[in-house]
């Protein structure tokens, strides 16, 4: 007899691609909107982007039901940071919350890879890339989910932020403008759609500002 193997796992991939691109007054995040599991699409309309606080917002992709408690644990976080210093959590603070919240966890992760985007204390935009145990980055400009292998090497090409080791430290915003990133983030999508079955149908964009926050869309491949 034939021995049975147990094959359950507590997480799945729902696919789906995240980037964020953060210029000298403002920040850019986006993400598509399709939810799947292997070869079937779960909805077409699921958003991945959330408003974490005033100048904070995240897209994450992964196991989307730990994406959620995810969300859950940092806005329950950031209502008692409220409630103690009387003011919203700024971006890097956030960024901190993040990284802690994921290495709590490290030892049954949440399978989430996440990107956080926004403007700091100076009004200066900023991104954060995490991996799935709380190791973060600022950078300019980041990508992840499973179409980041494509949309990486693009963003590297357009925008080549200079290296973290170099001497005196380079800052990392992008030199583009604010129209000139949005119009960048949905050429790398339609990009991206064209190679990687888990992205696609539509795109969300965030922009945020000194003015607030405004959202875009822009249809994709439906295939």
């Amino acid at each position: 007899m034939t021995k049975q193997q147990a094959n359950w796992s507590p997480y799945d991939n729902n696919g789906g691609s995240c980037v964020a691109i953060a210029g000298v007054d403002y920040c850019v995040i986006a993400a598509d909107t399709r939810m799947s599991t292997g070869y079937n699409i779960l909805t077409r309309d699921y958003s991945k982007i959330s408003q974490l606080a005033n100048k904070s917002v995240m897209a994450s992709s992964g196991f989307q039901a730990d994406v959620k408690a995810l969300q859950k644990v940092l806005s329950a976080r950031h209502l008692i940071y409220q409630h103690q210093h009387n003011k919203q959590m700024s971006c890097p603070a956030m960024a901190q919350l993040l990284s802690n919240t994921l290495y709590y966890k490290r030892f049954f992760p949440y399978y989430a890879f996440n990107v956080l985007g926004g403007l700091d204390n100076e009004g200066k935009g900023c991104v954060f890339t995490y991996d799935a145990v709380g190791s973060y980055e600022r950078v300019g400009y980041s990508s992840q989910g499973s179409g980041s292998t494509l949309i990486m090497p693009f963003l590297d090409n357009q925008l080549k932020s200079p290296s973290p080791l170099l001497l005196p430290a380079k800052d990392a915003v992008t030199p583009l403008s604010e129209t000139e990133a949005v119009d960048l983030v949905k050429t790398v999508f339609a990009s991206a759609t064209e190679r990687d079955i888990y992205t696609g149908d539509k795109l969300e964009i965030v922009i945020l500002n000194a003015s607030g926050i405004r959202r875009e869309y822009m249809d994709l491949r439906r295939d």
